[in-house]
């Protein structure tokens, strides 16, 4: 086995991997921290130059455009790559055929343009591992977790979207962070972060500033998360659930495909009743938070 690649860890950075229209991003430079964004759509790359021109002009901003795509030597010789843009719903543009194809089952297509292909190990070599960083690619957050597999130190804190259709996919992903040293996990449901979701004070990361979270933000993170990081049986127990209510609730679940009078108010009766006696959010859309066996467990709330 080749040795693992010595890169510094920087505790003022964060990679913001899946930048959208800079929501999270703006957070996490409002705090203090420096922020390597990566964004594929060259439209909300350029909305986002507008939207923080100033941090960028600080030096405190790197927006690196074009899609993450795993490393092949053949590959890179095409500096381009197939992207799946959409136009209904901007946060589902993907490099992913079968996420193009899923979007469209759900009424949501998309046009394909040619982007840069960003080699995500050099961009680790050339800025360092950062304190946080947040993977929300549509179908692609494996090839930076596998990217981190060559290297020496590892993010204290990371974040990747779920793949809560299928728990065999679950199982894998939380058992590649296991391997790159996370022990401890929560799953955080996406939509109810505006409502659920405020910074604490005194701050546990970086400084503290009063935000109201924008519907599609990621929200909180590290030592500030407030649910109880749980271990990884604990944590597969209550993906189980959210996987058992997607199948019966989500947006391709069996309730849905029953065609009958008042199927819509028994999807949502049904939805409610689950929230209540399961506490988890169907169909929803959840991040898995991952926490480094180094980190010291007493600065993050237990």
């Amino acid at each position: 086995m080749s040795a693992l690649i010595n890169t510094p860890k920087y505790k003022d950075l964060i990679y913001d991997i899946g930048m959208h229209k800079g929501e999270d991003t703006e957070f996490y430079l409002r705090k203090g921290f420096r922020v390597i964004a990566f964004e594929a759509d060259p439209d909300l790359v350029s909305f986002s130059k507008i939207r923080l021109k100033n941090f960028i002009d600080q030096g405190r901003l790197t927006i690196i455009e074009g899609a993450i795509v795993a490393v092949d030597a053949k590959d890179m010789t095409q500096k381009q790559t197939r992207f799946y843009k959409n136009d209904s719903n901007s946060l589902w543009g993907t490099t992913c055929g079968s996420w193009a194809e899923r979007n469209i089952r759900l009424g949501a297509s998309s046009r394909t343009i040619s982007v840069d292909k960003i080699n995500f190990e050099v961009v680790l070599q050339n800025y360092g591992v950062p304190h946080y960083m947040k993977i929300d690619i549509e179908g692609s957050d494996m090839i930076c977790l596998n990217v981190l597999k060559k290297f020496r130190e590892r993010p204290n804190y990371l974040s990747i979207e779920s793949d809560k259709i299928s728990f065999a996919k679950i199982k894998y992903e939380i058992h590649v962070l296991l391997d790159l040293g996370y022990d401890s996990f929560q799953a955080i449901e996406q939509s109810a972060i505006p409502l659920s979701q405020s910074p604490p004070y005194p701050p546990r990361e970086g400084e503290y500033i009063a935000q109201r979270f924008e519907p599609v933000s990621s929200g909180l993170f590290g030592s500030e998360l407030s649910d109880r990081w749980k271990s990884k049986d604990e944590i597969l127990r209550q993906y189980r659930i959210i996987r058992l209510g997607y199948y019966l609730l989500g947006d391709d679940g069996i309730i849905k495909r029953l065609e009958f009078r008042g199927n819509r108010s028994l999807r949502i009766l049904t939805r409610n009743f689950w929230a209540i006696f399961t506490k988890v959010a169907i169909p929803g859309w959840y991040d898995t938070h991952a926490r480094h066996f180094s980190v010291d467990a007493s600065i993050s709330r237990s």
